[in-house]
Formats: structure tokens, sequence, C-alpha cells
């Protein structure tokens, strides 16, 4: 089975599932059913597939991995300020590494917006719908939305990450308040102190909050990089931190803050 009878497949299990997707087309062009399949998967709640569904995903997901290219993290050259830190501007869903941070939100469930540009969106997406059950699962345990400044781990799944670690960034309303400032670097630390308890060595770091939660980025970035570099004082399994940036504008603030 190919890629594009791999789309098709997964397309036709999903629109069983949905019945109110039953009547769409499946386009004939590869990039087209992609898009399609991915707002399937965007839409689906949480519940178990079939083994040959999920055998289908899996293939299909790592596949589109390998043909964009896995990036080893710890093979990037680290920074000046510290040897431990890397920044790298890329798709943190190619990044392999032993966890990669999700900026998630309180219902932790993933972006149920088709194809939305958001990184909780495609992080959910190449993971696989096994991600969406998984935290379901931790969600119906806790009993309430996940608090602010906190984390959560599940498998990386069909990434190439082995975790995931789940963080709830502060929203900003108006002006950044002390208590924004201190919950966003209580993000970093609760990853950081999560995946040393889980004996991690690689953690990569998205720009938690600077999209639709509206931080603003250079005072993000400023509490990613003094909240990390704090947590690295002390022994710790974890060996490298990677700060990934996908605008330029972030790259620029980074390159000024750890070069």
């Amino acid at each position: 089975m190919n890629q594009t009878e791999r789309f098709a497949f997964l397309i036709r299990a999903l629109q069983e599932e949905m019945p109110e997707y039953r009547d769409v087309r499946v386009p004939a062009l590869p990039e087209q059913r992609w898009r399609l399949l991915r707002s399937l998967m965007n839409l689906r709640e949480p519940m178990p597939a079939g083994e040959e569904f999920l055998r289908v995903q899996d293939e299909c997901l790592r596949q589109m991995t390998k043909d964009k290219g896995v990036v080893d993290a710890m093979s990037l050259p680290p920074c000046a300020r510290d040897p431990r830190l890397v920044l790298w501007q890329g798709d943190i869903t190619t990044l392999s590494c032993d966890a990669i941070v999700n900026a998630a939100n309180s219902a932790l469930l993933g972006c149920f917006s088709p194809c939305h540009g958001c990184i909780d969106n495609i992080i959910h997406t190449m993971s696989g719908v096994q991600l969406r059950l998984a935290c379901a699962r931790i969600m119906r345990a806790q009993g309430h939305p996940e608090p602010t400044g906190q984390a959560k781990i599940t498998p990386g799944f069909n990434l190439p990450a082995l975790y995931v670690l789940h963080t709830v960034g502060p929203i900003i309303e108006d002006e950044v308040t002390e208590e924004d400032e201190r919950l966003l670097a209580s993000c970093y630390r609760s990853c950081l102190s999560l995946a040393a308890e889980k004996g991690l060595r690689s953690v990569a770091f998205c720009c938690i909050s600077t999209g639709v939660f509206r931080f603003p980025a250079r005072r993000a970035a400023e509490i990613a990089v003094d909240t990390v570099a704090a947590f690295l004082e002390e022994p710790t399994s974890v060996e490298r931190v990677i700060f990934n940036v996908f605008k330029d504008s972030d790259l620029a603030i980074y390159q000024s803050l750890l070069e």
C-alpha cells in the first residue's frame, strides 16, 4: 500500500466512524487527500481505533516523517552560552529526542480545528489518534481541566520523540502580569522536573504561550532561557535542552539571548 492508498483507506475509515462526513469526496491529489485526512483526524473524538486502522495510520505517519527528514537532537550544535543548550529552527515533529513539549490547552485533548496552524494541532496529528486517547485517559482520571503551569507526559507514539510533555501556558488578556510570568516559568520548570523524574536526557521546548495565547515573544524567551538555565544549575538527568523556533523573528530573539 503506497501513501496515496493509505490516505484513501484512512479517510474512508474515519468517514465510517463519523457519518456526518461520509459524503465528502476523497480528492485525487495526494496533498488534498492528506489535508482531508488531517482534518478528519483533528475532528475525531478520543476513542480506541481498530488494529488495521492503527497499522495503516502508523505506516503513513512514519513515512511522512521519514520523507521530511528526522533530526537527531543530540547532534545539533550547542549554544555559546551553555553547551547543554541548543537553538534550532524547524519542525518539532521531526526531532528525535527523549521528549518534545506541546503547548496545550486546558482540555489537553489537542486542537479540534481542522488543519489549524498551532503546534498542538501538528503534534497530535503526527503522533496519531493514540495521543488524543492517551490524553483523554489522563484527563478522566484527573477529573478537572489542566491547570496552567503544570505538565503531563504521554508517549510520542509515531513521533521520533519518545515522549510528549504537555503544558498549558498563561493566556494574556491585556498586559502581562507578574502572575503570568510566574506561570510561564512554571511551565518550563514543570516540564523539566517531569523529564528528570523519568530520567530523560533531552527535551525540546516550543515557544510556549507566544502564539494564540499572546505572550510577548521577547519576554517569553527571556523567561524560558532564564528558567532553563536555573534548572540546569542543579543535578539532573537532563543533558540537553533544545529551544525550538519556527519563525525567523523568534530565531533572532533567541540568538540574541543564547549566542
